[in-house]
């Protein structure tokens, strides 16, 4: 068979691993909202299709499925959209990108794959039924659980420049985080060694206080190390004070044991200082 992956909300970790797949001959179809993202995509050389318009025919042999469309209130959308053409499907592997927000605040304490899920905030809880849902599906799924996504484009580095950067302190606040690209290969691994049924931490190996990270990017740029502010002083949107509801330490123990993944990028500082010639 053909190697077709369909990518439900296309977006930069899907990107990531599209990159990978197109260099190897694979045939992608990628979903969007966007009309302007739709010739983006084009661009690209994946086939784009606007969400909710059916899959063409041509695709329903996918022998891959990604879902990176995240939930609303209702759970998740490609779901409430396509369940009925995913249920005539046959792929050999389905991946859920979901977040390690569905474990809740561990107050700095290590959680793993086995660990209780106990989201405090309405955005985890929407990851958990969703992952739900997509478990009581007959679909070979496995579900990968995302950190704190970076990347080109998505550093600190942008802000520490203009100066509008602040490193935000709360007493034993910690992040796991990882670096677009190895979501792209840990991904990848699992396609080349499916095990339905599997669930994965997408981590680096070193949590780490969010005002550290922003330290060394201006390290790095040779520029004045941004003030300290205090989180109960701290101006925030309600969506950015959100991620300071939780503190946690993310193992990822399984992603090197089972998929034999050696990280690129095994800690914040080796993936600042890759992307700072470019970003």
């Amino acid at each position: 068979m053909d190697k077709k992956l369909i990518s439900f909300g296309h977006g930069y970790s899907a990107q990531a691993l599209s990159k990978r797949l197109l260099a190897e001959g694979w045939t992608i179809l990628g979903t969007t909202r966007s009309t302007d993202k739709a010739d983006d995509l084009r661009r690209q050389g994946i086939a784009p299709l606007l969400f909710s318009d059916p899959i063409p025919p041509e695709f329903a042999d996918s022998s891959h499925i990604l879902i990176s469309a995240g939930p609303d209130n209702r759970g998740d959308p490609t779901l409430a959209e396509y369940a009925g053409a995913l249920a005539e499907m046959t792929p050999e592997w389905v991946g859920y990108l979901s977040t390690t927000g569905v474990y809740g605040d561990h107050q700095g304490g290590w959680v793993d794959e086995a660990t209780a899920l106990t989201p405090s905030t309405k955005r985890g809880q929407a990851r958990v039924m969703a992952e739900s849902q997509w478990r009581a599906t007959a679909l070979p799924l496995h579900i990968f659980r995302l950190a704190g996504i970076y990347g080109p484009g998505r550093g600190p580095f942008a802000k520490v420049r203009s100066g509008t950067a602040r490193r935000i302190i709360k007493q034993g606040q910690v992040f796991s985080r990882i670096h677009v690209d190895d979501i792209a290969q840990v991904l990848y691994a699992s396609m080349l060694a499916p095990n339905a049924g599997a669930i994965y931490n997408l981590c680096d190996d070193d949590p780490a206080p969010p005002q550290d990270v922003i330290a060394y990017a201006a390290k790095l740029l040779g520029l004045p190390v941004p003030p300290a502010v205090a989180y109960n002083q701290a101006e925030m949107t309600p969506m950015a004070r959100s991620f300071y509801a939780e503190s946690k330490r993310v193992r990822n123990d399984r992603i090197k044991d089972e998929l034999g993944v050696t990280l690129r990028y095994p800690d914040y500082r080796t993936g600042l200082k890759a992307m700072i010639a470019t970003d």
